[in-house]
């Protein structure tokens, strides 16, 4: 049902403004509107419309599928939350107010309903059904590092603004309200940059743990950061701004060069979770950080480390039998979740 009413919201920007290149021009800020034909979304909103089509492939063929659910309905209700408040005060006819803050409440209702399936369908799983699996160790550490990266740069830019905006333009740049005027369906900027940051930090680190929530969380919060750097480009090709790179100033420079890294992070990062995730084991495979556990510690059960010259210890129940002879092969490390 989101997905419906992004798509209801779309058309009815599209007509409003007589075609999808007024809606574009927008989005990339060549071009205001104002009155009734202000478009009422924003990128964002189709960056969530991909992310509900994804969603509903996964559900129904991945073993992820819970994890899907939950990451899709958490991310829809807060990308929509601030709706409730922002509604009542923005600058738009009344009828579409209306209409906007009904589908907000519904946007709501289908996010918890997104989380509670979700949820319930988190049960064990019969003996020999696909286990959900995270990224791979490579993938991991190279999604914390490129998200990490754009989490650093994007919340760097928000404290740097805020010495360049107005005072009076805060705190309604994070919770909406007067003198900023937003798309009546969509949160205020700085709320959705913040909720991107959130995303992309909790990606991050569930990804170099090889958690399975990071590979939707990741790919959503990827699409909007590959979304700000198409946008980006878009006004950078526009308005001939590479033509006078040399001639700008060390800030418009580490500006643009935000946008380039948006542009081909955003996509690298795609194509890591995109790729069918492994299950890791919990020993017997160096981890990132130097040992057998995913942050370079032990897993428990495994054999101390012994003094230079002496033979290291057998793992606890990996002895031959008392009888002699070599026993059995010792067992596969079990998977871990």
């Amino acid at each position: 049902m989101p997905a419906l009413l992004i798509v209801a919201w779309l058309v009815r920007d599209i007509r409003a403004v007589d075609g999808p290149g007024p809606v574009w021009d927008y989005w990339t800020g060549f071009t205001t509107l104002r009155g009734a034909a202000q478009p009422t979304t924003t990128a964002a909103s189709f960056v969530l419309l991909l992310a509900y089509a994804a969603a509903a492939v996964a559900a129904l063929r991945s073993a992820a599928a819970a994890s899907v659910l939950i990451v899709t309905g958490v991310v829809t209700f807060v990308l929509r939350l601030p709706g409730v408040w922002t509604i009542a005060d923005a600058a738009a006819p009344q009828e579409l107010r209306d209409r906007a803050l009904l589908t907000t409440y519904a946007a709501l209702a289908a996010g918890l309903a997104l989380i509670v399936v979700g949820a319930a369908g988190r049960r064990p799983l019969p003996d020999g059904a696909e286990r959900p699996a995270g990224p791979g160790r490579g993938a991991g550490v190279a999604v914390f590092l490129l998200l990490g990266l754009q989490a650093a740069v994007f919340t760097a830019w928000e404290i740097r603004q805020t010495f360049l905006y107005p005072s009076g333009l805060y705190p309604a740049w994070f919770i909406g309200g007067r003198p900023l005027n937003t798309p009546v369906t969509e949160g205020p900027p700085g709320w959705i940059t913040g909720a991107i940051i959130l995303m992309a930090l909790v990606a991050a680190v569930g990804a170099v743990v090889g958690a399975v929530h990071a590979r939707p969380l990741g790919l959503i919060a990827a699409g909007f950061v590959f979304s700000s750097g198409v946008l980006g480009t878009a006004r950078i090709i526009h308005f001939e701004m590479y033509e006078r790179f040399t001639d700008l100033d060390i800030e418009a420079q580490l500006n643009l060069l935000s946008i380039l890294s948006s542009l081909l992070v955003g996509p690298v990062v795609i194509i890591l979770l995109a790729r069918k995730g492994v299950e890791r084991a919990s020993g017997g495979h160096p981890g990132p950080w130097g040992g057998a556990g995913p942050w370079g510690v032990q897993p428990p059960g495994y054999p101390p480390a012994q003094a230079s010259g002496q033979p290291p210890a057998p793992a606890p129940g990996f002895g031959p039998p008392p009888g002699g002879g070599f026993g059995p092969p010792p067992a596969s490390p079990p998977p871990r979740w």
